[in-house]
């Protein structure tokens, strides 16, 4: 396994790979991986097989983090991830530094973004405004650095995928996207790297993500719920918990994301919760 820390070393490495034929498969990660990345990574070597090379790019995007927001404390053990990343049969981890992805952005001279306008508006991207801008730049970044046949990207996290494709679309990126499932422990939480910042009584009352999207499944019948009810159904079960406090929940079309004044079979459900001082993501289609 490689570890490639260069911009120039990442190009001739994928050019050659390009002009040997060889398909290239991504997962881009922000570290601290877990048995949700480690899906990803198998399903990327389903992808291109044997012969092709499996690139896992390690970095965390300052740029996709709100001032207030946890970028400095996010959770990194860059040797712990190769030694997972290793054990995992992947070909190169790409790990560039911040002055590598953003020239010149430490002294005011990067300025040049990538942005999608529809997609980003809602829940996250009302929530945390240009978080989105960050994701999607530094994700195209990517893809034109590693020139990925194949990108793998969790479920977990349904709207940035959404955000992604939509941007593989527009800007004609040669890249087919797979979406793998969310990974998730026993009790049901969905496997997250900000999973470490809970303590013993937080980590048990997170499990109420889980709890809100059972409930919302178990209400979803042959006659369709009004929205608006079933959110405070759902603000009413998160509000049980003494430390989570409900961010949004929103109920809304898997494709488009357009939301839905009421809920049936196929309708997917997204909601943001803190416990704490930690904010967690779920989804799911109901």
């Amino acid at each position: 396994m490689k570890v490639v820390k260069s911009i120039a070393a990442m190009q001739r490495l994928s050019g050659r790979w390009r002009r040997a034929g060889r398909r290239i498969g991504l997962v881009p990660t922000m570290g601290f991986l877990h048995e949700g990345h480690l899906s990803l990574i198998r399903v990327a070597r389903r992808r291109v097989g044997a012969s092709g090379q499996v690139v896992v790019s390690i970095y965390v995007n300052p740029t996709q983090f709100g001032p207030a927001e946890d970028w400095v404390r996010y959770p990194r053990d860059l040797p712990r991830d190769l030694k997972a990343c290793r054990a995992a049969g992947v070909d190169v981890v790409f790990a560039p530094s911040d002055a590598a992805m953003y020239p010149g952005k430490a002294a005011g001279r990067y300025s040049t973004y990538v942005v999608e306008e529809q997609l980003s508006q809602s829940m996250e991207g009302r929530t945390r405004p240009t978080h989105f801008r960050g994701v999607t730049t530094v994700v195209a970044k990517l893809f034109h650095l590693v020139q990925p046949d194949v990108a793998v990207f969790g479920a977990k996290d349904w709207q940035q995928a959404a955000v992604i494709r939509r941007m593989v679309t527009d800007l004609n990126f040669p890249v087919r996207m797979v979406i793998a499932p969310t990974v998730r422990e026993p009790d049901g939480l969905a496997m997250s790297s900000r999973n470490k910042y809970l303590d013993p009584e937080q980590r048990r009352q997170a499990t109420v993500l889980w709890q809100a999207l059972r409930h919302a499944r178990s209400r979803v019948g042959r006659t369709p719920i009004p929205a608006a009810r079933l959110k405070k159904e759902i603000a009413r079960l998160v509000a049980a918990a003494s430390q989570a406090k409900l961010d949004y929940v929103e109920f809304f079309d898997p494709e488009t994301l357009a939301p839905v004044a009421r809920v049936s079979r196929g309708t997917h459900m997204a909601l943001a919760v803190w416990v704490g001082k930690t904010r967690l993501i779920d989804n799911g289609r109901l």
